[in-house]
């Protein structure tokens, strides 16, 4: 049977706080389920411009509290943190003590990194892939022994701890969400996470074509052969997310796909049936979320907060099928 469709919103800038605190609230009066941040650090600068990345102006933690506060029911989440810039038990504890205050809606986002440039600028070593996936395994162990009762007794390459317990201890279990595009990593994600999200394959170290391509709907179909993989029996309990980063919601699409198709070196067709883009009308893009679902499994959809209006009567109709 197929998982209930849930959408989230991700958001990079605020102004101010009370525009900040009006982008969580109307994302949850439109029905959205999650409203995400992302974990970048860069400002301005030639580093951000050679990772085509877009700014994000605010630092997660604070940003995902502040947004739970000024909402009831919307979950708040990390679409994801990246475990090379965080002391692991602070994000924990961090993270834990969001879920704790929020009444229990948070969605715990963990990623290995793959900005190269932004490594870099802040000085910070970017190991190779395997390592960095190695090492988010080892978070994600100690995610949960932190969770679990008793002592957090953890002993690994990244975490060695003993002695004290996890505190705060979620309410109720913390869905982990796990986020990537390779082999190895979504292996991972299908073994531990309770989420899955589906990102480009990001081995260049920047957004561009590389990643656009390997994530075509060929692509996305061996995406989730590795996560089934790593999942084995409890494939069926794992909820697949995806970005839709690309999304238009107009009558006529066809200037806009065809300039994308274009940038990325994608026929026409393959951009309309991209996983993470979305061209035409509420009507189109209903069918074909309902086709993806059918196809892939995805059911949770995560779109910009520039889409989030126009994307509104999508979630209304979807949401709870």
């Amino acid at each position: 049977m197929a998982k209930p469709f849930r959408f989230g919103v991700q958001s990079f800038n605020a102004d101010s706080g009370p525009d900040w605190a009006a982008q969580a609230q109307r994302a949850e009066v439109l029905g959205y389920s999650a409203f995400h941040l992302a974990d970048h650090i860069l400002g301005d600068g030639p580093a951000l411009q050679r990772a085509n990345h877009p700014v994000q102006n605010l630092a997660a933690i604070p940003a995902m509290a502040y947004a739970a506060a000024v909402t009831k029911t919307i979950r708040i989440g990390c679409r994801v943190f990246c475990i090379d810039y965080h002391n692991p038990v602070v994000l924990i504890k961090s993270a834990m003590t969001i879920d704790k205050l929020s009444g229990g809606r948070l969605e715990f986002g963990l990623g290995a990194g793959w900005i190269k440039d932004e490594y870099e600028a802040l000085g910070l070593q970017m190991d190779a892939p395997a390592v960095r996936i190695d090492r988010l395994a080892d978070v994600i162990e100690a995610v949960k022994a932190f969770c679990n009762d008793g002592q957090a007794d953890v002993a690994n390459d990244t975490v060695t701890w003993k002695e004290f317990e996890g505190q705060p201890k979620p309410i109720g279990p913390a869905p982990i969400m796990v986020g990537g595009g390779s082999p190895r990593i979504l292996r991972l994600a299908g073994r531990e996470a309770d989420i899955v999200s589906l990102n480009f394959n990001n081995r260049s170290g920047m957004i561009g074509p590389d990643g656009v391509q390997l994530s075509s709907e060929a692509e996305t179909m061996k995406k989730i052969g590795w996560i089934k993989q790593g999942a084995g029996d409890r494939f069926p309990d794992i909820e697949l997310e995806i970005g839709a980063y690309f999304t238009f919601v107009m009558d006529d699409p066809s200037p806009v796909l065809g300039q994308f198709a274009q940038m990325f070196g994608l026929s026409e067709q393959d951009m309309l049936k991209h996983p993470h883009a979305l061209f035409g009308s509420v009507d189109a893009i209903c069918d074909e979320l309902e086709r993806r679902r059918e196809l892939h499994g995805i059911s949770y959809i995560t779109v910009g907060i520039d889409n989030m209006e126009s994307f509104a009567p999508v979630v209304e109709r979807l949401s709870g099928r």
